[in-house]
């Protein structure tokens, strides 16, 4: 599993024309499945995500977590994040997960996020989505779960 954790000071995301997630101050996380991951991994990504200290305290410092800034959560699921560039030019997506279970999984992200954080907004799974952010400071943070358990 994958997320692109992005601090924002606003983002949104629009499909067909309408913005159907928005939030301010938070996280605009894109979230990549593998084939092998499960509930329990996930339940580790989500705890180190909620746990994550990038927001500023009153010394300036990176100190503090999203329930200490009241914080808010956009969740997008992007299935490139598993691209394999390594043969051609154009990426293969083999390593990822097949959509019925990375939607399942996606889901699952969202219900144990929306348990932690008061305001979760979320894409929509599968469809073209224009995503729109104000990245702050730039802040951007890779959690691959291959690499972190």
């Amino acid at each position: 599993m994958k997320f692109v954790i992005q601090r924002v000071t606003h983002a949104s995301v629009t499909v067909e024309g309408k913005v159907i997630g928005k939030i301010g101050n938070g996280f605009l996380v894109l979230i990549g499945v593998a084939e092998t991951d499960t509930k329990e991994i996930a339940d580790k990504m989500i705890r180190k995500l909620i746990q994550l200290r990038i927001f500023e305290d009153e010394n300036g410092k990176s100190n503090l977590a999203l329930k200490d800034v009241d914080g808010e959560l956009l969740l997008v699921s992007q299935f490139t994040l598993y691209a394999d560039c390594k043969k051609g030019n154009r990426p293969s997506y083999v390593k990822a997960g097949n959509p019925v279970m990375a939607n399942e999984m996606y889901e699952y992200i969202i219900d144990q996020c929306r348990k932690e954080i008061s305001n979760v907004q979320t894409g929509s799974f599968g469809a073209d989505m224009k995503v729109d952010l104000l990245n702050d400071g730039p802040f951007t943070i890779l959690f691959d779960s291959d690499e972190m358990f």
